[in-house]
């Protein structure tokens, strides 16, 4: 299939240009901004649908699941077919299931639109970075996707407070609204700027397809690389899914304040992300990623004490997850980077299958500390503690396994 379009066709990217950069962080940006959004609209949402803490949690857990369950379908496809026709068809049912978001009239209803969102926003930071995979190559990927989670960082530092300066003025539809025609923008950016990137096609026979899939998950590197990433990601997700009713409900955060909270994170993420650009050319990715991940474990630990010490203080909870939020920065795109490292005939499957794991995983914290949390945030901070000491031990697992790989590898006979 020709995926090009006149106004595409004989483009490519240019790895050295910003440009590129500011492109491939709009398509990772439908992710989180799916997200971070809506978070002030929660307490507002479960009054309108006369609903409880559960089931305002599940909202987003079924956007998780769908965003992780296309994955599998995603990456096929996408090495099939191209990047191009997945993102435009993929944005295209997000902007759609946004709009069934703003007119929904039940959870029950509003939950299976986020369900549909999930599946269309997926195809955004799949494809980004397998883009990045695409257009940087396996050494200068690291970098980028670091330098890309910079900029993708103003999306989490301007959502929460938008959504909660909405709220101020509208009801809660009109962040589905704005949701939409930020799809409908990034679908513009698809069709006139981004070409097709695409090696050479794959198949799609269900053989072949498995037969991917277990390559990558024979490989000693990426069933433990990927967990542990997922693991750090869950501890976000869990954080962020119970913020509005921690700060507004429990803490009395004012909502036009709410997304205030989130500067600090932001600043954090920006600032391990910039540490991991500048890493990427001094350290090997293993090294950046135990040191992330021994950061979030030492976050999660700092915010159980302060918790435990100041249970009524936002700082008690905000400080630490500055320095989570850093770790993220660090962990995210070196995990990626090593992942995908020994895969570029199947990179949007490698990608897609990170991704699966990384949003499944998610999905289950997420829906766990929603039926456990119901007064007090310490469900959601013991949570995040257990799986950043599980995260730590897969990436001492990898090390493991990758210094076997070193001493197993043949020697090159000497010509001398």
């Amino acid at each position: 299939m020709k995926a090009d379009t006149p106004s595409t066709a004989g483009k490519s990217l240019d790895p050295e240009s910003r440009l590129t950069l500011a492109f491939l962080a709009a398509l990772v940006s439908l992710g989180p901004l799916s997200v971070d959004m809506y978070l002030p609209a929660m307490p507002a949402m479960q009054a309108a649908f006369n609903t409880d803490i559960v089931s305002m949690h599940l909202t987003l857990s079924a956007y998780l699941w769908g965003f992780s369950v296309f994955h599998l379908a995603c990456g096929p496809l996408a090495d099939r077919y191209g990047r191009r026709p997945l993102l435009l068809a993929g944005t295209g049912l997000f902007v759609l299931a946004s709009c069934g978001c703003a007119l929904a009239e039940s959870v029950e209803e509003f939950t299976a639109y986020r369900f549909v969102q999930g599946i269309g926003a997926c195809v955004g930071p799949t494809l980004a970075r397998t883009i990045t995979r695409d257009v940087f190559g396996p050494r200068g990927a690291a970098r980028a996707l670091s330098l890309i989670a910079m900029l993708m960082a103003l999306a989490p530092a301007v959502a929460p407070g938008l959504g909660g300066i909405m709220l101020r003025y509208v009801a809660w539809p009109s962040v589905f609204v704005f949701l939409a025609v930020y799809g409908v923008v990034v679908m513009a950016i698809v069709a006139y700027r981004i070409p097709e990137t695409l090696p050479a096609p794959q198949s799609l026979r269900p053989k072949a397809i498995a037969a991917n899939y277990l390559e990558l998950l024979r490989d000693p590197l990426f069933l433990p690389v990927a967990t542990a990433s997922a693991l750090v990601y869950s501890g976000l997700t869990a954080y962020l899914a119970s913020s509005g009713f921690v700060f507004i409900t429990m803490l009395g955060v004012p909502v036009e304040y709410f997304g205030l909270i989130f500067l600090t994170s932001v600043a954090g993420y920006m600032g391990g992300s910039a540490l991991s650009a500048r890493l990427a050319a001094h350290r090997p990715p293993a090294a950046v990623l135990f040191g992330g991940c021994a950061l979030a474990l030492l976050a999660t630990l700092l915010m159980f004490l302060f918790h435990s010490l100041w249970p009524l203080s936002v700082l008690a909870l905000v400080g630490p997850m500055a320095l989570y939020a850093a770790a993220l920065g660090l962990t995210l795109p070196h995990a990626m980077a090593l992942a995908m490292e020994h895969f570029p005939h199947i990179a949007a499957t490698n990608s897609a299958l990170f991704g699966f794991l990384q949003m499944g995983l998610a999905a289950l914290v997420t829906a766990i500390v929603g039926a456990v949390m119901v007064s007090t945030p310490m469900p959601m901070v013991v949570t995040m503690v257990l799986i950043e000491i599980l995260a730590l031990a897969l990436v001492l697992v990898a090390q493991r396994r990758q210094r076997q790989q070193a001493h197993n590898r043949p020697v090159p006979e000497s010509n001398t």
